[in-house]
């Protein structure tokens, strides 16, 4: 189990593929079976585990940022969204445009740093526009990018991985 998407994408489907691309076809197959074995945090908890409530509480308006590698290569869809309507007291709301990518991307945003800060820009218009106190995403390098650029806004909008979401108890964050 990984809690994140990138990181999941990359195990599943960049490693066979290098392996190969360097000639070693044992190691291609090991990865391929690693891959098979390996799952992001939300397919985990619905698929592997088939839990969507894990009894979390957290009385807090949130809003949540489908990682683009989650989205599109890992295509887990509506997961962790279920696993956040289960969550007691959390005010869900929707995030405008939430397919749009937060403009991260791994090395996306220090080869184009100008699409990218527009491409934040923009999510982070749509984050403040749903009046959410927290953001959270299940990939830590959109969650930085998002924070980062809230943070340096003084929005007073903080970002918080699905994972820390659905282990909150009767405490504040």
């Amino acid at each position: 189990m990984v809690p994140s998407g990138s990181c999941t994408a990359s195990i599943r489907h960049q490693h066979e593929t290098t392996a190969r691309d360097v000639g070693d076809s044992q190691l291609a197959e090991a990865t391929k079976v690693v891959g098979r074995h390996t799952f992001e945090l939300s397919e985990f908890l619905v698929d592997v585990l088939e839990v969507t409530d894990v009894g979390a509480y957290f009385p807090h308006r949130v809003t949540y940022h489908p990682a683009c590698h989650s989205l599109r290569a890992l295509k887990v869809g509506e997961r962790p969204l279920q696993l956040l309507r289960a969550v007691r007291g959390i005010d869900l709301v929707p995030l405008p445009d939430a397919q749009s990518c937060c403009g991260f991307g791994g090395t996306f945003a220090l080869k184009n740093p100008d699409v990218s800060t527009a491409m934040l820009a923009d999510k982070m218009s749509a984050v403040l526009d749903t009046g959410a106190e927290i953001c959270t995403a299940n990939d830590a390098s959109c969650l930085m990018h998002i924070g980062g650029g809230l943070s340096r806004l003084n929005t007073g909008v903080r970002t918080m991985h699905l994972a820390e979401i659905l282990a909150a108890t009767d405490e504040a964050p």
